[in-house]
């Protein structure tokens, strides 16, 4: 009978554990991540051991390509590390358990990312404008593209100082501003 409870408090450990992760994977979803990469990170996660490929393919009942093609953007975003144990031949990876620094890294990645292609646009926008103003003789079409180069300014400034924020998430300054909260 004891045997029975304890067996029931395993099962009731394992389906909470899996409905986090399941939430875990729906809400990666947000940072443009794969439920199942998400499923990945969350089962690394919560693994009391580095796993390799083919342990995560076991849990997850995935091919073995989709798991190294999962831990890569993992590793990537800088959520998943390689690691080592004496004996293991096979590759061994890890969560990286500082959730602080996997959304500073994944976020300031993405920001950048789109951030800097912004910014060409606008400057891109702004010179074409500046040739078009030139080529005119349109008192009212010129007025409406000083007022357009304005707007774009305005846009310009905006992404100077997102790359400000980024730059401060990326650094971890951002922890001087805003603690990590204790366990």
């Amino acid at each position: 009978m004891a045997g029975d409870k304890e067996a029931d408090i395993r099962e009731k450990h394992e389906e909470t554990i899996e409905k986090f992760i399941q939430v875990i994977a729906k809400n990666m979803n947000l940072y443009g991540i794969t439920p199942s990469v998400g499923r990945l990170y969350g089962v690394l996660y919560f693994a009391d051991e580095p796993m390799t490929l083919d342990d995560m393919r076991e849990a997850l009942e995935m091919s073995k390509t989709s798991m190294s093609t999962g831990v890569r953007s993992l590793s990537e975003m800088k959520m998943v590390k390689p690691t080592f144990k004496k004996g293991i031949r096979k590759d061994l990876y890890q969560s990286e358990e500082d959730w602080y620094k996997s959304f500073t890294s994944l976020f300031g990645n993405r920001w950048r990312q789109q951030t800097e292609i912004n910014m060409e646009e606008v400057e891109d926008a702004m010179e074409e404008l500046h040739t078009l103003m030139e080529e005119t003789d349109d008192d009212q079409l010129q007025e409406k593209m000083q007022r357009d180069l304005e707007r774009l300014e305005y846009a310009r400034s905006y992404y100077q100082w997102l790359m400000k924020l980024i730059r401060t998430m990326e650094s971890g300054e951002i922890f001087e501003y805003i603690p990590k909260n204790d366990k």
